[in-house]
């Protein structure tokens, strides 16, 4: 393949030989007309291409150029991309018979494989593009919260039968809470900007809960917790929604895709969705804990997941929005005592804002955690 150019901005012609350079390398069909830099997204570099067919109609293909600073070893990400896609669109050929199922498919490279190479190591990869669909960045009311919902409960269901150590793990120990915690505690015992003493009070929040750290865990250690595959991005703008019908159609981002627990999933579920204030929001009466949302996300994600889902897991489906709430604050706080080395900021004390978003939400959970786990009870019951 040959070396690719750097676009410059949208339209530019050399953004027009990037996108049809890549396109060449992998098996679309039709005829390069135009490219488009996506703007969604903060990881990877995404475009867009369209492609006249032989009868005239159009057809577009996304392709991606993986973030080696985030994504140290792609070849791996792109191995459990392609095992999940790939078990997806199996078994959505069997169930429903349907060559044209709304799913993420890969597009293999021309010279095969499910991705190309370029001159300076860029791993590129392909995808349909699922038209009639939009995505939203913040859930607005009940029903997209369902939908988000139901959507990663899907699937979460779809590869509940792939053998979860056919996936690997992409970054090591990403909801270990326990390590989370260990880290924090290293970086404030050194304190190299001298931070910890401004942020006491959300320190000693976070250490007067260091027991919940470890239920998660003690739990995959008694047998309780399966590992299974999981997504680890479950925020609503990675589900695809019909826009004709307004219902989810598929999930996407799956480079984080990992061996995990589906209460992790639901857990960051309910910490993205819950709360009206942004996530990095100093006006801190604004963070609430609304439970129509929360009552919402629970029969979205049990309308498609109770299929798989054991009694511990709906047992701790309102602890783990706790639990992944407090863990993302733990991150948020780690980052601003050590210095902002990992999370951009955009502003001073921006992680520091954030953390406090995050802990916040944490005590807004706990003031409804009888309620929340009432709703699930009402929910579950519901579906048996």
């Amino acid at each position: 393949m040959s070396a690719l150019p750097t676009p410059v901005q949208k339209n530019d012609p050399q953004l027009q030989q990037l996108v049809a350079t890549i396109g060449n390398q992998f098996a679309v069909q039709g005829e390069f007309l135009c490219g488009d830099e996506v703007d969604s997204g903060h990881i990877n570099s995404t475009y867009c291409g369209t492609f006249r067919q032989a009868d005239g109609s159009l057809r577009r293909y996304v392709f991606q150029l993986i973030n080696r600073n985030v994504f140290k070893d792609p070849y791996v990400v792109m191995h459990n991309v392609e095992r999940v896609t790939r078990h997806i669109n199996d078994k959505v050929l069997r169930v429903k018979k349907d060559l044209g199922g709304q799913t993420l498919n890969l597009f293999p490279a021309r010279s095969g494989g499910a991705w190309v190479e370029d001159l300076v190591g860029g791993v590129w990869r392909c995808y349909n593009f699922i038209e009639g669909c939009v995505t939203y960045d913040v859930v607005e009311n009940t029903r997209q919260a369902y939908q988000a919902a139901r959507a990663f409960g899907s699937f979460q269901d779809l590869v509940s039968d792939l053998d979860v150590s056919s996936i690997r793990e992409t970054i090591p120990d990403f909801h270990h809470t326990r390590k989370r915690f260990q880290r924090l505690l290293e970086v404030a015992a050194a304190d190299p900007h001298g931070r910890l003493a401004a942020v006491r009070a959300e320190f000693d929040f976070v250490c007067q809960r260091e027991d919940l750290t470890a239920v998660l865990l003690d739990g995959i250690a008694a047998g309780l917790l399966p590992l299974r595959v999981t997504h680890n991005d479950t925020k609503i703008n990675n589900v695809m929604i019909d826009a004709a019908t307004d219902e989810a159609v598929c999930v996407i981002d799956l480079d984080t895709v990992m061996p995990g627990l589906a209460l992790y999933d639901f857990g960051d579920l309910v910490r993205s969705a819950t709360s009206p204030a942004a996530e990095d929001e100093r006006d801190l009466s604004k963070v609430q804990m609304q439970m129509p949302m929360f009552e919402a996300l629970v029969a979205g994600y049990l309308d498609s997941a109770s299929a798989f889902i054991n009694d511990t897991e709906i047992e701790h489906l309102a602890f783990a929005g706790k639990l992944m709430t407090m863990e993302v604050g733990i991150r948020f706080l780690t980052d601003h005592i050590e210095g902002d080395v990992y999370f951009k900021t955009h502003r001073p004390n921006h992680n520091l804002d954030r953390c406090r978003t995050q802990l916040k939400l944490v005590e807004r959970i706990e003031a409804h955690e009888a309620e929340m786990n009432a709703v699930v009870r009402k929910v579950y019951q519901t579906r048996r």
